[in-house]
């Protein structure tokens, strides 16, 4: 950061820790004792694609990485993965979408990662996504109301930071807590 940064109060972005994805399972726990939302087992990769033999190739492999997976994309023009795994072995969830990011990184797909998402639920059947931002290397809630449309639960949302803010990395600025309306696993059950 140089000296026209410091004086002009800029701070040098986060760096992506993919690591920081391991601490899910510790919150889901948090998350379920303390409102009651439990882990659906699905969950997502969303990058932005890119033109070429060398990333269509790539992206067969993050695919077959994840076993039973889905490809979609979505009304942006965005990619997503979807994993799925029993609602139990949350930890088997995040190794695969942490192994897709590390994959699509290592590749040097790092600048097209967007965000991974885990999807939860309560016994309302009210959904619950934890979203990590990769190119911030925090995450925020998402809540979309349920019975369709573009509405989200924004008490959900902050009392779930507030919940997770001494297990999770979460994102201070809510205007980057981005909606994620259709996330593939997020409406999966």
């Amino acid at each position: 950061m140089g000296f026209w940064d410091a004086l002009l109060g800029r701070r040098k972005p986060a760096q992506p820790d993919l690591d920081r994805l391991f601490a899910l399972p510790s919150a889901a726990v948090t998350l379920q004792a303390g409102a009651g939302f439990a882990p659906t087992g699905t969950g997502s990769v969303c990058f932005a694609g890119a033109e070429g033999g060398a990333f269509a190739r790539l992206e067969e492999e993050a695919e077959l990485l994840l076993g039973e997976a889905g490809v979609e994309k979505d009304s942006h023009g965005y990619t997503w993965l979807r994993a799925r795994h029993s609602p139990d072995d949350l930890p088997a969830l995040v190794n695969d979408l942490h192994a897709v990011n590390t994959h699509l990184q290592d590749a040097g797909f790092g600048p097209q990662l967007l965000c991974s998402l885990v999807a939860f639920r309560d016994d309302d059947g009210r959904s619950l996504a934890l979203v990590y931002l990769y190119k911030r290397g925090t995450f925020y809630p998402f809540a979309p109301e349920p019975g369709g449309g573009q509405r989200r639960n924004n008490a959900l949302e902050l009392q779930t930071r507030a919940l997770l803010a001494g297990e999770l990395p979460v994102e201070e600025d809510l205007g980057r807590w981005f909606p994620v309306w259709g996330a593939p696993g997020l409406d999966a059950g």
